[in-house]
């Protein structure tokens, strides 16, 4: 493993029953990501893409094989160490931005901020910086009711920043939005990778997603293939 690598995913093997056979989704899969860098993996439907995002980001304990996070196997830890090593490491984007109804954009990544213990006028102060960075200070105080989906999305991309991730991890965050707008996001995306030095693995099909991509990867038939750069 390199020294810049924040995700690694080692010899990986996740399997389901199929009737009298097993179907094995995931076989002996490898991947590293380095900080910073922004992978895109695509493939067809069934493939494995949304087990493999399950095991990366701790959701699901693969059958055999490792998964490291920053530098921290979580092969042998308990359900409590895995969910802290989640909370203080990994991040989510959805298809959907999934933001509570009831808050208001800025108090979406105030509550990250409160979750990680952070004193109220800094995370304050993070929150309005990283709406800021993504061009919504100025909808900081909007509900998401009030927000288009392109902009609620972005700001679901803010509150996974305000976690301070090392890993980022997006299932088709730009499935449910136009060209444009999935531009947006998807540069958003690229830049919060490189700019926070976050591993981000994206789950996409879009064009626009892989040309953003330092690799694009296809899964198929449990393995990762390269397909470019």
């Amino acid at each position: 493993m390199k020294a810049d690598t924040a995700l690694a995913v080692s010899g990986v093997r996740v399997s389901f029953p199929d009737g009298r056979h097993e179907r094995v989704v995931l076989d002996r899969l490898d991947l590293e990501i380095a900080a910073g860098e922004l992978v895109v993996v695509s493939g067809q439907s069934g493939a494995g893409k949304s087990t493999l995002l399950a095991v990366a980001g701790l959701l699901r304990r693969p059958d055999s094989g490792e998964v490291t996070i920053a530098g921290i196997s979580a092969r042998g830890l308990s359900q409590r160490q895995r969910t802290a090593l989640r909370r203080d490491h990994i991040a989510f984007v959805y298809q959907s931005a999934n933001l509570l109804p009831s808050l208001t954009a800025i108090e979406q990544l105030e509550l990250v901020g409160h979750i990680h213990r952070e004193r109220s006028t800094e995370a304050r102060r993070r929150a309005l910086a990283l709406l800021d960075e993504i061009d919504m200070a100025d909808r900081a105080d909007q509900l998401p009711s009030q927000l288009s989906g392109g902009e609620r999305q972005r700001v679901g991309i803010a509150r996974a920043l305000m976690a301070t991730p090392s890993v980022l991890i997006a299932d088709e965050p730009t499935a449910s939005l136009d060209p444009a707008r999935a531009e947006v996001v998807t540069n958003l995306l690229a830049a919060a990778a490189t700019k926070h030095a976050i591993a981000t693995l994206v789950v996409a099909h879009d064009t626009i997603a892989l040309d953003r991509a330092n690799r694009h990867l296809i899964l198929d038939a449990g393995r990762l293939r390269e397909v470019g750069s």
